[in-house]
């Protein structure tokens, strides 16, 4: 029998029962969608915190205090009270690879204006902040060295923060005050957007480091320290003298765990793209088990059809029809359910993704290779289940076949 007669009488079976083929094929269809809506929008969030450390440049150094290991980096994940302000100075003076270091410290603080308040982070930064991070006010002016010297009571403002507190007037040279605190307005950020992770940049306020541990957080110690590098090609170099300095400015012994963490943008970078590989595949295993649970479904009712046309298959084959004919048309029924399942689940996929990202704003990214790889696997699945049946179908007796009712 030829090909496209094969196929021909398998359409001609699938369509016979349209309900009964949509049920058996669904199982194919909700793995293929979860397949594709997880690694769309998995892919999209990898990619969007990619472009967010990226901008950070590709010669800044994060310090953090504490030193632990999660996912094959070595970061900070508890808080401890290992760097100082004379850490920074020290690393700005005798580190000659680095050319820039900005202290941070954080404190949250509702802000003042008037009768209008917000809540946010207050971020103590040093002068070189805007350099570092390659952020600069778009109104007014960054804060000066001498001012972060004096712990002068100035702020620069986000602009989600300028936006709720003054609307659209300029708050430059206003004042606002942070923890009862009266700090003057000297400019506003310029716009950056949400990070990878949804956190909006411009919900912030930016103050001398110096002024905010010593007036409004009570610190002594920094949260962290942005460092960057003379060039890229010298990143090496300038982490090695920064671990160099600090462990003898903390008296580490030779072989000893420092009580310091340095990353770099490509550091946590890595560490991200495992933590999305690891999801993926954790989530993706899920998803198959569903693409199993259908390939069991299409199976079954494979098996109860195989049933219902004992006649009809008796009759093909005393009319000449081969084993392998009968086992080539079950076949191509159980791989039209499932291609079809695959192709319903990748449309539902698709549709779902961009449903996600117009509503929630969230960014997706269809890869039509994983969409290929799901509905051929589905495809895979059917053939695999689908051969039980097709078997037991092309190995019935037509004689007996013909005598069952």
């Amino acid at each position: 029998m030829r090909l496209a007669e094969s196929l021909e009488i398998a359409l001609e079976a699938v369509a016979r029962h349209r309900l009964r083929s949509f049920l058996t094929a669904l199982g194919i269809i909700i793995g293929v969608f979860s397949v594709i809506t997880i690694v769309a929008v998995g892919a999209g969030a990898q990619h969007m915190m990619q472009e967010s450390f990226k901008s950070f440049g590709t010669n800044v150094l994060w310090l953090l205090p504490g030193s632990h290991v999660l996912g094959g980096a070595r970061i900070s994940i508890t808080m401890s009270n290992s760097l100082t302000p004379e850490d920074a100075e020290a690393i700005a003076k005798e580190c000659p690879d680095v050319i820039y270091v900005s202290p941070a410290a954080f404190t949250g603080s509702p802000v003042v204006h008037g009768n209008q308040n917000w809540s946010t982070v207050v971020n103590g930064v040093g002068q070189t902040f805007p350099v570092v991070r390659s952020w600069y006010p778009a109104q007014g002016a960054f804060f000066t060295e001498a001012e972060v010297t004096m712990a002068a009571k100035v702020c620069v403002l986000g602009r989600t923060v300028a936006t709720k507190l003054f609307g659209r007037d300029d708050p430059v040279g206003r004042t606002v005050r942070l923890k009862k605190v009266p700090f003057r307005v000297i400019g506003v950020m310029a716009a950056k957007g949400q990070t990878g992770w949804g956190q909006d940049q411009d919900d912030i306020v930016l103050a001398p480091y110096t002024t905010v541990m010593k007036k409004l957080s009570g610190q002594t110690h920094l949260a962290a320290v942005s460092c960057t590098a003379v060039s890229a090609s010298r990143m090496k170099q300038a982490s090695e003298q920064i671990t160099a300095l600090l462990r003898r400015r903390h008296r580490i012994q030779p072989g000893a765990e420092q009580d310091f963490s340095i990353l770099s943008a490509k550091d946590v970078l890595a560490m991200v793209d495992k933590i999305y590989d690891t999801l993926i595949l954790f989530l993706g295993s899920v998803a198959s088990i569903a693409l199993l649970v259908g390939g069991i479904g299409i199976m079954n009712i494979m098996l109860v059809s195989v049933t219902e046309r004992i006649r009809e298959i008796g009759i093909r084959l005393a009319v000449g029809a081969r084993g392998r004919d009968i086992l080539l048309q079950f076949l191509l029924e159980a791989l039209l359910l499932s291609v079809s399942g695959g192709l319903l689940g990748l449309l539902a996929g698709v549709g779902i993704a961009q449903a996600i990202a117009s509503t929630l704003n969230w960014p997706i990214l269809i890869d039509p290779g994983s969409s290929a790889i799901a509905v051929l696997f589905a495809a895979g699945v059917g053939l695999a289940f689908g051969f039980l049946p097709a078997w037991r179908a092309s190995r019935l007796d037509p004689i007996q076949a013909l005598r069952s009712e």
